[in-house]
C-alpha cells in the first residue's frame, strides 16, 4: 500500500490524503477516504477491493466496489458453473461514471457531494451474481482471469446464505464488450416457446446479432396480437393477418448519426448513437426500443418445428421481413411472424400497405376486385393506384337530365401517403368528383385507358341501382390540372338555355377558357336582371340597359366550389339576337372588340334570345369612367339640350379623372341656401357632395353601381348662368372650380355650382372651410370680424393658427380671478372645446376637450376696440402656433353686460410664475430653476426668430403649467382704446423693474430689451424675491436704473450665474447675449456634466449652499414652503403707462465686471441710495405682506396678480421625461459658428 501524507483543503472540513506518487489528491486518495464507510465483513475481501482502488490513481476502470445486496432486485436463478450458482439481477445504483466510457479523469468525481459520479444511463442495468466459496484464494490473478470473460464490477454478500458473490456482466467473446447478443442473452430467462428446438433456434439467431438486431428473431407471445383474420393458405400453411401491439425492435443504420424520417409526423430526426448497438437497447428501461406499435403482420402456420432451420429462415427472408415465432394457444400450432416485402422494391412499400388492406374491402365483383388490386400492387406511387370507394363516403349528389353522369363530393379525398405511426393512409381534403356509369364490366381496363379528359380515383357502386360507377377527378389534359374549363364542365348540369345549339355554343366557349375566364360566355337567367330600360336601337335591334344582380365571374372559389363574382348589380346592355344561324365564334370575337360580352339570356315573354354585354371605351379599351357616366345618361336631364350635351361631353372625356366631369345637380339636393350680397351669389350645402377622386380609377362603386361620394353636405357657391350668352364659354370661365349645373325651380334660372378652391393651395383647404362659415357668425365689430377672418384665411394647414369667434353663451361657470393692468381675468368652462380638423361628412369642425377650462382676459374699454390694436395682439397668435412655450390663444368673445371683448386663452392652474415662487421657491433645486428659465428663454427665442419683440416681458406674464412654463400677453401691454387717448403712441407701457434703461429713455424696443427683462426674471427665479420689492417704483427708481442700479442678491449665488445675469442686464444693449446663446449655456449647465464650465459651476453651487446654510443675513424667512418679505407700498408689478423725462444716459456701475459675487457691489448700491437721500426724496413706508395670506381685490395693484391664469394645453398634458426636455432644448441650440464666438462666459 502506498504511504500517504495529510493536508486540509481550504473548502472543506474533511482531511483528504495526498498521494505521494501523484503528489495530489488522486482517485486512490478519494477511494481511501471512503474506506471507513463500507466493509464486506471479511478482511481478505476488504483488502482485495481496497488494493484495486488504491491502484486507481488516474483511471477508475480497474477498481472493484463493495456493493450492498439491497441495491439488487428481480434476482433470478439462471444456471450453475465452476464457481457456483449464477443469478441475474437488476442493479439499482449504477457503476461509477466513466468506468466503461472514455471521459477525462475529472469527469468521475462529484466535487460538490464529495462522491463518485454514477452512470445515469445504466441506473437499472442487468448484472450476473456468481457465488464463490474460497475467499482466501481470491487473488489478483483470479480477478484478472475473470475480467477476460466478464465486466467485473465488484462483490456483494447474500444476507441469508452468507455466500459472497461476484457482480459481473458477460462480455461477448467476439466483440469484447456488451453487445446486442449479451442484451438478448440476459432476456433468455424471460421467455420460452415451450419447444427446446425453437428456443435454441431463436436464441442462436439472437446470439449472432452482435451489431444488427435485424438478424435476430423473437419469441412473441400470442396475446400481443389482435384483430387476427384469416387471409389464405399457401405451400407452408394457413396465413392470417394481425396487428402486433409492440412492433418489431427498432432498427437504425450504423454510425454516429442516423437519419430517420416519418411522414406521419412530417418531421425529421437525427438519432444520436454513441455506438451502433446503443441504438436498439434502452438502458434506462433495460429493454429493446420499439417504434412500430400496432404494426400489421402476417402469421403463417409452421407444420413442424423440425423444418425450422437456418436455410428455411434465410429462404423466408428473401420474400418477407421475418420477425419471430408465436404459438396459437388453441391449436398449439407454431406460427412465423412475417411481413411481405415487395419483390421490386425489396422493402415494405406502398404496394405492401395496399396488400395488407385487401381483407378490409370488396366490391362484390371478382373482376373489379382484381383490377383494383392489380393497380394497387403496381403502385410504388400512391397516385397510380385505384381504390374501392364505399358509396356512403360520397354525398351532395347531382344528376343530369340524361341520368348517366353524377357529380358528388368525396368525403375522404384521395390518398396523400402512408403513415407508419397510425398504420393508415393520410388523405387530402374532401373534393368534388365526377361519377360515370360503368356499364360494361368486361372491358374495364379499356374504359380507364381510353378516357381522354378525366383522371380516375377509383370505383364505387350505387346500392339502389347496383350500378358500378367510376369516380373521376375531372382534370384537364391540356393544363394537367383542374382549370377553369373543368369548373365550367362541372356546372353544365346546372343550366340549359332550352336550345341545344346555344347550349353547345356556350359550353364550347367555356371549355376553351382554360386560363382566361373572359373567353367564356354564360347562360344568364332573365330573372337575375332588373331595372330594365329601353335606351336605343342599333343594327342588331333594340338596346336596353339593365342591372345584373350576380355580376360577372371573377375566379373559382375552391372552398365553396362555386364561381366568385364581382360587380354585383352591374350595369349591362341587352341587345336582341335576331337569328341564331350566324351565332358563331367569329361573330362573338367581332362583338368582343367593342364590348365586354358576358353571355346570353332569354326574354320569357317574347322568347327572344338576348346578348348581355357592356360597352368598352374605344380609347381605354376597358370599362372606364366614361362608360359609367354613359350608363347614367338616361337617369337625368336638365331640360335643355345644350346643357345636357355640354355636361355629357365633359363626362365622356373623363376617362381617368372624374374631376374633369360636370354633373347635373337636382335643386332639391341643395339646402341651407343663403344669399351672399357682396358676391351676388348664393351659398348652399350639397347633400350628396361631389364624386370622390381616387387614383387608379376607383371612384366607381361596383357593388352599388354608383359613384363614390365622400364629402356629404359639401359647401358650394351658386352663381347664375347667363343663358343669353354662349353657355360653353360662360361655363369654361369657371371650369376649374365647377362641380356642375342646377336650376332654381321657382325662377327657372340655371345656376353653376362652384367650389371655392384656395388659390395658394389649389384645393379646398382649412382656409376655405373657415371662409364657408363666415356667414354663420359675427362679433358685432367689423374690425374684430376682419381680424378673426384674417387669422382663419391664413390657416391653410394647421388649424391652431386660426382664432374663433366664441359666443359667450358657449361659456359657463365664469369665475373672477384677478385684475391686470388693462383688464380683468376670469376662469370659465368652454362647452365646445377647440377645433382639431374638418369633418367632411357633417360639414363642420371636429373639436376636442369639451367643457375644458379656459382663461378669459377682458380688455377694459374695448367696446370700441381698434383694428390697430387687434393687429398688435395678432403677434401673440403668430408666435404661439409654432411652439408649445407660448400660451395658446383660442379666440375672442364678448361680455354681453359690459360689452368688453375678451380673449379666450389657455388656462394654467398654478397661475403665474410669481405666484408659484411665493409658494414653492424654498423647495426648488438648481436643476428645476434652470428648467423654468430654459422654457422662458426658448419661448423668447421663438418670438425673436419671427422678428418680433415681446415688449412687456415680466414674471407676471410667465405662466406655470404642470409640465412647463410659458410666455403670455404678446402685444397686450397697451389699453384696447389707446388710439383714442392723446399723445399715447410714444408712451411706455409695462412694469418698471423689468424695462431696459434705454427703453425708459424713450428709445425703440429691441430684442436686447427683452433679454434685459429676462435677466431680471433670472434674478427673481434664483433669489425668490421680486426686483426692487423694497423701493418705490417711481421716477427716482428709473433714474437709479439708468445710473446703474440693479437688484442685489442677499444670498450667495455662484459666480458663473451672476456673470450671465450681469451680461443680460448690461446698460449697453450690444453687450447683452442673444437668446440662442443663453439656451446653449443653460443646456450645458443642465446636461453636459463633464463640461469644464459645468464642473466649475457645481463646485460654486456647493460652496454657495454651504455659505447660505450657515448664514443668517438673508431677509427671506421660511414659514412652511412660503416666502415672506416686506414689499414697499408703491412697488407696482402690473403693466401701466410710464412717462419719464430727462433720464440720464444708461451706464453700468464703475466696478460692474470687476467682481462677480453679486450683480452690483454693495458700495455702489449704497452710494446711489446716499445720493438720492441728499436730494430729499420722500421716504416710503414699508408694510409687511405675507403672500400666502394676501387678499386681492379689483382696485388693488399687486405684485402677485394672476393676470393670465391659463389652462394647460392638451398637447402638453402628458408628462415630459428629462430626456424629452433635453432633446427639445438641444434642438433650440444649433448655433452657427459665428454665434458660438459671441459666447463669452468666463
Amino acid at each position: 500500500m502506498e504511504i500517504f501524507g495529510l493536508v486540509k483543503p481550504s473548502n472543506a472540513n474533511k482531511i483528504i490524503e495526498i498521494c505521494k506518487k501523484c503528489n495530489r489528491v488522486c482517485f486512490a486518495a478519494r477511494f481511501q477516504q471512503n474506506f471507513k464507510n463500507w466493509t464486506s465483513g471479511n478482511n481478505d475481501i476488504d483488502k482485495f477491493i481496497q488494493d484495486t482502488q488504491l491502484s486507481a490513481h488516474d483511471n477508475v476502470k480497474e477498481v472493484l466496489e463493495w456493493i450492498p445486496y439491497n441495491r439488487f432486485y428481480d434476482i433470478k436463478y439462471t444456471s450453475k458453473d465452476g464457481f457456483g450458482e449464477v443469478y441475474r439481477a437488476n442493479w439499482v445504483v449504477e457503476n461509477i461514471f466513466g468506468k466503461y466510457m472514455r471521459y477525462s479523469s475529472y469527469s468521475y468525481l462529484d466535487i460538490v457531494n464529495q462522491n463518485w459520479k454514477r452512470n445515469k444511463r445504466n441506473n437499472k442495468m442487468f448484472v450476473n451474481l456468481k457465488s464463490f466459496n474460497i475467499p482466501n484464494d481470491f487473488i489478483f490473478e483470479l480477478a484478472n482471469k475473470i475480467k477476460t470473460e466478464y465486466e467485473f464490477y465488484g462483490m456483494t454478500q447474500d444476507p441469508e446464505t452468507k455466500n459472497y458473490m461476484l457482480v459481473l456482466n458477460n462480455k461477448c467473446k467476439k466483440c469484447n464488450k456488451i453487445c446486442n447478443a449479451i442484451h438478448f442473452q440476459h432476456k433468455f430467462i424471460d421467455w420460452t416457446s415451450g419447444n427446446n428446438d425453437i428456443d435454441k433456434f431463436i436464441q442462436d439467431t439472437q446470439l449472432s446479432a452482435h451489431n444488427s438486431v435485424e438478424k435476430a428473431l423473437e419469441w412473441i407471445s400470442y396475446d400481443r396480437f389482435f384483430d387476427i383474420k384469416y387471409i389464405s393458405k399457401d405451400e407452408i400453411g394457413e396465413v392470417y393477418g394481425a396487428k402486433w401491439i409492440d412492433g418489431n425492435i427498432s432498427y437504425y443504420d450504423k454510425g454516429y448519426k442516423s437519419y430517420y424520417y416519418d411522414k406521419g409526423y412530417n418531421n425529421s430526426y437525427y438519432l444520436d448513437n454513441h455506438e451502433s448497438n446503443d441504438s436498439y437497447w434502452n438502458n434506462e428501461n433495460q429493454n429493446w426500443k420499439r417504434n412500430n406499435h400496432n404494426m400489421f403482420v402476417n402469421l403463417k402456420s409452421l407444420n413442424t418445428s423440425n423444418d425450422l432451420t437456418y436455410d428455411l429462415a434465410s429462404k423466408i427472408k428473401i420474400e418477407y421481413e421475418f420477425y419471430g415465432m408465436t404459438q396459437d394457444p388453441e391449436t398449439k400450432n407454431y406460427m412465423m411472424v412475417l411481413n411481405s416485402k415487395c419483390k421490386k422494391c425489396n422493402k415494405i412499400c406502398n404496394a405492401i400497405h395496399f396488400q395488407q388492406k385487401f381483407i378490409d374491402w370488396t366490391s362484390g365483383n371478382d373482376d373489379i376486385d382484381k383490377f383494383i388490386q392489380d393497380t394497387q400492387l403496381s403502385a410504388c406511387d400512391v397516385n397510380e393506384a385505384l381504390e374501392w370507394i364505399p358509396y356512403d363516403r360520397l354525398d351532395n349528389f347531382a344528376k343530369n337530365e340524361f341520368g348517366k353522369v353524377y357529380r358528388a363530393k368525396w368525403i375522404d379525398g384521395k390518398i396523400k401517403y402512408w403513415n407508419n405511426m397510425i398504420k393508415n393512409c393520410i388523405r387530402y381534403e374532401s373534393e368534388d368528383v365526377i361519377l360515370r356509369s360503368l356499364n360494361n364490366l368486361e372491358n374495364i381496363r379499356t374504359k380507364f385507358t381510353n378516357d381522354e379528359i378525366d383522371i380516375p380515383f377509383g370505383i364505387t357502386q350505387d346500392p339502389e341501382t347496383d350500378n358500378y360507377m367510376i369516380v373521376l377527378k375531372n382534370e384537364c389534359k391540356k393544363c394537367n390540372k383542374i382549370c377553369n374549363a373543368i369548373h365550367f364542365q362541372h356546372k353544365f348540369i346546372d343550366w340549359t338555355s332550352g336550345n341545344n345549339d346555344i347550349d353547345k355554343f356556350i359550353q364550347d366557349t367555356q371549355l376553351l377558357a382554360h386560363e382566361d375566364i373572359r373567353e367564356a360566355l354564360e347562360w344568364i337567367p332573365y330573372d337575375s336582371l332588373y331595372n330594365i330600360k329601353y335606351t336605343a336601337e342599333d343594327e342588331f335591334g333594340k338596346v336596353f340597359r339593365a342591372n345584373w344582380i350576380d355580376g360577372n365571374i371573377s375566379y373559382w372559389d375552391n372552398k365553396n366550389q362555386i364561381w366568385n363574382r364581382e360587380g354585383h348589380n352591374i350595369f349591362v346592355n341587352l341587345n336582341s339576337l335576331n337569328t341564331l344561324n350566324n351565332f358563331t365564334l367569329e361573330f362573338i370575337n367581332k362583338i368582343k372588340i367593342e364590348c365586354e360580352f358576358y353571355g346570353i339570356t332569354q326574354d320569357p315573354e317574347t322568347k327572344r334570345y338576348i346578348m348581355v354585354f357592356n360597352n368598352k371605351c374605344k380609347k381605354c379599351n376597358s370599362i372606364c369612367n366614361t362608360i359609367h357616366f354613359q350608363h347614367k345618361f338616361i337617369d337625368w336631364t336638365s331640360g335643355n339640350n345644350d346643357i345636357d350635351k355640354f355636361i355629357q361631353d365633359t363626362q365622356l372625356s373623363a376617362h381617368k379623372d372624374v374631376r374633369e366631369a360636370l354633373e347635373w345637380i337636382p335643386y332639391d339636393r341643395l339646402y341651407n341656401i343663403k344669399y351672399i350680397a357682396k358676391d351676388e351669389a348664393y351659398s348652399a350645402n350639397w347633400i350628396d357632395g361631389n364624386i370622390s377622386y381616387y387614383e387608379r380609377d376607383v371612384s366607381w362603386d361596383n357593388e352599388n353601381q354608383n359613384w363614390i361620394r365622400k364629402d356629404k353636405n359639401i359647401y358650394v357657391i351658386l352663381k347664375n348662368l347667363d343663358y343669353s350668352k354662349n353657355i360653353a364659354s360662360e361655363l369654361m370661365k369657371e371650369i376649374n372650380k365647377l362641380y356642375g349645373i342646377t336650376q332654381d325651380p321657382e325662377t327657372k334660372n340655371y345656376m353653376m355650382a362652384l367650389n371655392n378652391k384656395c388659390k395658394k393651395c389649389n384645393k379646398i383647404c382649412n382656409a376655405i372651410f373657415f371662409q364657408q362659415k363666415f356667414i354663420d357668425w359675427t362679433s358685432g365689430n367689423d374690425d374684430i370680424d376682419k381680424f378673426i377672418q384674417y387669422t382663419q384665411l391664413s390657416t391653410h394647414k394647421d388649424v391652431k393658427e386660426a382664432l374663433e369667434w366664441i359666443p359667450y353663451d358657449r361659456l359657463y361657470d365664469i369665475i373672477y380671478i384677478a385684475k391686470g393692468g388693462f383688464g380683468k381675468v376670469y376662469r370659465a368652462n368652454w362647452i365646445d372645446g377647440y377645433i382639431t380638423k374638418w369633418d367632411s361628412e357633417n360639414q363642420n369642425w371636429e373639436r376636442y376637450n369639451e367643457n375644458k377650462f379656459i382663461a378669459l382676459k377682458s380688455l377694459d374699454n374695448s367696446k370700441n376696440v381698434t383694428l390697430e390694436f387687434m393687429n398688435e395682439i395678432i403677434l401673440h397668435n403668430k408666435v404661439e402656433t409654432d411652439n408649445n412655450i407660448i400660451v395658446r390663444f383660442y379666440g375672442i368673445t364678448q361680455d354681453p353686460k359690459t360689452k368688453n371683448y375678451m380673449m379666450v386663452l389657455e388656462y394654467a392652474e398654478d397661475g403665474n410664475l410669481r405666484n408659484y415662487l411665493d409658494k414653492e421657491h424654498n423647495n426648488l433645486n438648481w436643476n428645476k430653476m434652470f428648467e423654468y428659465l430654459q422654457y422662458i428663454i426658448v419661448g423668447l427665442k421663438c418670438i425673436h426668430e419671427k422678428e418680433l419683440i415681446h415688449r412687456d416681458l415680466h414674471i407676471g406674464n410667465i405662466l406655470k403649467f404642470k409640465y412647463k412654463s410659458a410666455i403670455t400677453d404678446m402685444g397686450l401691454c397697451k389699453p384696447a382704446n389707446y388710439n383714442e387717448l392723446e399723445d399715447m403712441k410714444n408712451k411706455i407701457y409695462g412694469v418698471l423693474p423689468y424695462i431696459a434703461p434705454e427703453i425708459l429713455r424713450g428709445q425703440n424696443y429691441t430684442k436686447a430689451a427683452d433679454i434685459y427683462s429676462f435677466g431680471i426674471i433670472m434674478y427673481e427665479v434664483i433669489s425668490g424675491l421680486p426686483p426692487y420689492y423694497d423701493l418705490s417704483h417711481d421716477n427716482n427708481l428709473a433714474i437709479q436704473i439708468c445710473k446703474g442700479l440693479r437688484p442685489r442678491f442677499n444670498i450667495k449665488v455662484p459666480q458663473l450665474i451672476v456673470h450671465l445675469i450681469k451680461r443680460c442686464l448690461d446698460a449697453n444693449p450690444l453687450n447683452r447675449p442673444i437668446a440662442k446663446e443663453i439656451i446653449s449655456i443653460l443646456f450645458r449647465w443642465q446636461y453636459e456634466s463633464n463640461n469644464k464650465q459645468t464642473i466649475e459651476l457645481q463646485v460654486q453651487i456647493k460652496e454657495a449652499e454651504e455659505i447660505n446654510n450657515n448664514s443668517s443675513n438673508s431677509s427671506i424667512t421660511s414659514a412652511n414652503s412660503f416666502l415672506s418679505y416686506n414689499t414697499h407700498s408703491e412697488a407696482i408689478y402690473t403693466s401701466r403707462l410710464l412717462n419719464y423725462n430727462n433720464l440720464p444716459e444708461p451706464k453700468n456701475s464703475d466696478d460692474y465686471y470687476e467682481q462677480n459675487d453679486n450683480i452690483i457691489s454693495r458700495e455702489f448700491s449704497e452710494s446711489l441710495q446716499l445720493n438720492f437721500s441728499q436730494l430729499n426724496i420722500n421716504t416710503y413706508e414699508s408694510c409687511q405682506i405675507n403672500i400666502s395670506q394676501l387678499n386681492i381685490n379689483e382696485n388693488e395693484s399687486s405684485q402677485i396678480s394672476t393676470i393670465s391664469q391659463l389652462n394647460v394645453n392638451e398637447d402638453s398634458q402628458n408628462s415630459e421625461s428629462g430626456s424629452k426636455r433635453k432633446n427639445y432644448f438641444l434642438s433650440q441650440i444649433n448655433e452657427s459658428e459665428s454665434e458660438r464666438k459671441k459666447i463669452r462666459i468666463e
